[in-house]
């Protein structure tokens, strides 16, 4: 596969929780055909996961008619993962540490903290379509990267 070149795969689906464990196997699958490891493959679900889970509850607060988009777009060197809502959004910058001492007890507030912890790029931004997204990247090891150039 050339630099230039990519495969992505796109889909959407009402706000619902009940999707997750159709999201995480996809996202296992993904992440395998794009020839990450094991391990990697389970953190890249992880994230992918929290990613999803965020844009259900938070960015479209539930509401089922609004729809979360996701895209896998397998690279050369990487894996681009967007989660796209229909809501608001959060800022990236506004989200409270979840390492710091007052924060340790709360439930909630670690979902983006633990995407960050497992990908290799995080960025939040305004949808062109509409709503927001988060975008994550995970790399493939130059090792890897390596054996597969030698078949």
């Amino acid at each position: 596969m050339s630099a230039a070149v990519s495969r992505d795969l796109e889909f959407s689906f009402g706000s619902e929780i009940g999707y997750l464990d159709l999201v995480q196997g996809v996202s296992d699958g993904v992440s395998a055909l794009a020839g990450f490891d094991t391990d990697s493959q389970y953190w890249i679900g992880l994230a992918v996961r929290e990613a999803v889970t965020n844009a259900i509850l938070h960015g479209n607060q539930e509401d089922a008619k609004k729809k979360v988009v996701l895209v896998f777009r397998i690279c050369e060197d990487r894996l681009e993962i967007i989660v796209r809502d229909q809501g608001k959004g959060i800022e990236g910058l506004d989200i409270p540490d979840p390492l710091d001492p007052e924060n340790l007890l709360r439930p909630g507030g670690r979902g983006i903290f633990f995407v960050r912890s497992f990908m290799d790029n995080v960025d939040f931004r305004v949808a062109p379509e509409g709503g927001h997204e988060i975008v994550m990247e995970k790399v493939r090891s130059q090792e890897k990267r390596g054996k597969d150039d030698d078949n």
